[in-house]
C-alpha cells in the first residue's frame, strides 16, 4: 500500500470510530450546533464519511442517487422550520468537525496528502451544499410547502398550548376536540428514515405532524372515544416494517387527550413512553402507559441516577449480574433460572443470597426484587440518555 493510501486508511478508520462513539451533548460533540442533533444525525454522518473517503480515494463525485438521503434530510429540516442558511452552515460545520478531530494538524509526512484531502473536502462540501440548496429552493417553489408549514405550525400550537386558529384560517383544515398524541422514537435506522416516516404519516386524514430533535410526533383526530384503539391500530399498520422478519426499529408512545387543553400533558406522557420503550428495547412498537406502569413510574420518578447505583456492587460480579437478569426474566422462578443457566438450583439460591449481601436488597423478597427491578430499569434508562 502506498504511503498516501496508508494515511487515508488511518483517517478513515478514525472517522468511523469518532462517529461510532457519538453521544449527543457529550465532549467533543457538545461543540456542534444543537440543531444538528436530530434522529438522523448518526446515519447521515456515517453515510457522509463513506461517500467522502471514496471520493478522496477515487476522485469520482458521488452520484445524485447516493446523496439522496442526505439531501432529503436537509429538505425535511427546512420544511420543519430550519432556515436554509442554517442547514447549509450545519453541513459545513459538521464536516469541518470531522476533519478537525480526525486529521487535525498533520505531521510533516502527512502534509502533502492532507493538503489534497482538504481540497477534496472543499469540493465535497461545495457539491453537497449545492445539491441541498437546489433541492430546498425547488421544494419551496412547490405549492404544498405552504400547507406543510401550516400543518406543522398547527401541530406545534396544539402540543404547546398555543392558539392553533392563528394558522388554521384555511376552511379545508378541520380541528377536532380530541386527539391521540403519538411520539415516534427511532433505534438503529438507515439514513433518510425520518423522510420515509413523513411520507407514510402524511396520508392520515385530519392528522398533524410535528418534528423535534428526537423524531416525529403525529396527532391523530378522535371523533368518538371508541376511535382511540382503531386510530392506534391503524398507525401501527402504517409504521410496521414491510419485511415480516424485520426487528422493531422504532417505538411509538401514545397518549389520548380527550380535550385540547390536555394535549401538552398527553405530549409529555407520550414522549416519556416512547423514549422509555426505546431505552428498554421493548419488543412491541406501541408503548401505552397501562402496559408500562412500572417502567413509566421509574422514568418519571426523578430518582433514576440514585436507583441505578443500587446495582453498582454487581459490576465486578458478572455471574451474579447474569443470574439476577435471568431470575427476573424467568418471573422469579429459581428452577427455571437454574435450567436457563445450566446450574443446580442450590447455586441459584446461593447467588441470590450473595446479591442480597452485596446490594442490601434481597431478590427473594417482594420489596427487594422490586427495588432491584427498578434499578435495572433505571440503568437502562441512564445508558440510553448517555
Amino acid at each position: 500500500m502506498a504511503e498516501a493510501d496508508k494515511f487515508i486508511e488511518a483517517w478513515h478508520e478514525r472517522a468511523v470510530v469518532l462517529i461510532a462513539n457519538f453521544a449527543a451533548g457529550a465532549p467533543p460533540y457538545d461543540a456542534l450546533p444543537t440543531s444538528m442533533m436530530d434522529a438522523d444525525f448518526l446515519p447521515a454522518a456515517q453515510l457522509n464519511i463513506e461517500l467522502f473517503f471514496r471520493f478522496l480515494r477515487t476522485g469520482e463525485e458521488p452520484g445524485e442517487t447516493e446523496t439522496d438521503p442526505l439531501i432529503a434530510r436537509a429538505v425535511s429540516l427546512t420544511r420543519d422550520g430550519m432556515p436554509m442558511a442554517e442547514a447549509l452552515t450545519n453541513y459545513r460545520v459538521g464536516l469541518t468537525f470531522i476533519w478537525t478531530h480526525v486529521i487535525g494538524t498533520p505531521t510533516a509526512e502527512e502534509a502533502a496528502v492532507a493538503a489534497l484531502s482538504a481540497f477534496r473536502l472543499a469540493q465535497y462540501v461545495a457539491l453537497l451544499t449545492s445539491r441541498i440548496a437546489d433541492a430546498c429552493v425547488e421544494d419551496v417553489r412547490q405549492s404544498r410547502y405552504d400547507r406543510i408549514e401550516q400543518h406543522r405550525a398547527i401541530a406545534e400550537a396544539l402540543l404547546t398550548g398555543g392558539d392553533p386558529y392563528e394558522w388554521a384560517e384555511d376552511a379545508a383544515i378541520t380541528l377536532v376536540d380530541s386527539y391521540v398524541v403519538a411520539v415516534i422514537r427511532l433505534g438503529d435506522a438507515p439514513p433518510g428514515i425520518l423522510t420515509e416516516l413523513r411520507r407514510r404519516l402524511a396520508g392520515i386524514a385530519g392528522s398533524f405532524l410535528y418534528r423535534d430533535s428526537g423524531g416525529w410526533t403525529t396527532l391523530l383526530p378522535l371523533r368518538a372515544a371508541a376511535d382511540e384503539r382503531a386510530a392506534i391500530d391503524s398507525l401501527a399498520d402504517i409504521l410496521r416494517p414491510k419485511a415480516a422478519t424485520a426487528k422493531t426499529a422504532l417505538w411509538v408512545g401514545v397518549s389520548a387527550a380527550p380535550t385540547r387543553d390536555r394535549l401538552p400533558a398527553a405530549f409529555a406522557e407520550a414522549r416519556v413512553l416512547a423514549e422509555t420503550g426505546r431505552a428498554l428495547r421493548r419488543p412491541g412498537m406501541i408503548c401505552r402507559r397501562e402496559e408500562m406502569v412500572f417502567d413509566y413510574a421509574i422514568a418519571t420518578s426523578g430518582a433514576v441516577a440514585g436507583l441505578a447505583r443500587v446495582l453498582d456492587p454487581l459490576d465486578g460480579q458478572p455471574m451474579l449480574a447474569e443470574t439476577l437478569e435471568v431470575f427476573i426474566l424467568q418471573d422469579f422462578n429459581q428452577n427455571a433460572t437454574a435450567r436457563e443457566l445450566s446450574v443446580h438450583r442450590n447455586t441459584v439460591t446461593y447467588r441470590l443470597t450473595r446479591i442480597a449481601e452485596l446490594t442490601g436488597y434481597d431478590p427473594q423478597t417482594p420489596a427487594g426484587i422490586s427495588t432491584l427491578m427498578g434499578a435495572r430499569v433505571a440503568r437502562q434508562l441512564g445508558a440510553d440518555a448517555r
